[in-house]
């Protein structure tokens, strides 16, 4: 079964209107005050803006290690480094979002790189949490989606589907229609496991349909191999 992350449509910090850049050259700004001026009001401003680039950057590298050591089926600890070293900035920062999407991310690592559901769920449910708390539906989606992972790992598979569910219609609201397809190939291997094949081939074409329509290549594959692996099920 094939459980990638998937494509990323949205941006996880949606609604951030100061760049690095422009925070770069606050913190400049401010330097060149406490020297020529001897105002130093502004350098723990500039500080904290400056921790939050890092953060930034942080999960950026993250996800390029990440991304990388899926594809050659590696693992990288300092892609778990960059992440828990987001998530720490991003809680000293007060940036809930933030956190609850390193979190997701340190999680993730746990869980697939490092094959750790027990470590892996408590950090997801974290998360989860706190892009509840400030209506984080996209990394909600995603938590939910590697809840329901370790769910179906488990042998939890009403548990699974739920999780799935609720991840589903979480991105079909805010339009991630590839990670809907995504879901669906899920949820169409836990029916599969519960013995709800005609429920399993429905989903299988649905995701196909949409994975077709929006471009998601990646995705179609994964179709592609649980329409074989439903079809050996029934033989």
């Amino acid at each position: 079964m094939v459980w990638d992350i998937g494509p990323r449509e949205h941006s996880w910090l949606a609604g951030e209107t100061m760049g690095a850049e422009d925070r770069i050259e606050r913190a400049r700004q401010a330097c060149d005050r406490a020297v020529f001026v001897g105002d130093m009001a502004t350098l723990d401003t500039a500080a904290r803006e400056l921790d939050a680039v890092e953060a930034d950057l942080a999960v950026a590298r993250g996800r390029i290690m990440q991304a990388r050591s899926r594809e050659r089926r590696t693992e990288n600890p300092a892609e778990l480094a960059s992440f828990e070293r987001a998530a720490d900035l991003y809680r000293g920062l007060g940036d809930v979002r933030g956190e609850g999407e390193a979190l997701f991310w340190v999680g993730t690592y746990h869980q697939m790189s490092l094959r750790d559901d027990d470590t892996a769920v408590p950090v997801l449910q974290r998360s989860y949490e706190l892009a509840a708390q400030v209506g984080d539906k996209l990394t909600m989606s995603y938590a939910l989606r590697h809840l329901g992972y370790a769910d179906h790992t488990a042998g939890r598979l009403a548990a699974a589907r739920e999780r799935l569910e609720e991840s589903t219609r979480l991105r079909r609201e805010i339009g991630l229609l590839p990670g809907v397809a995504a879901n669906l190939v899920g949820l169409a291997y836990v029916a599969a496991a519960q013995g709800r094949r005609d429920d399993g081939l429905a989903l299988i074409e649905e995701a196909g349909s949409i994975a077709e329509a929006s471009g998601a290549e990646a995705i179609r594959r994964q179709v592609e191999e649980a329409r074989v692996h439903l079809g050996t099920a029934q033989t």
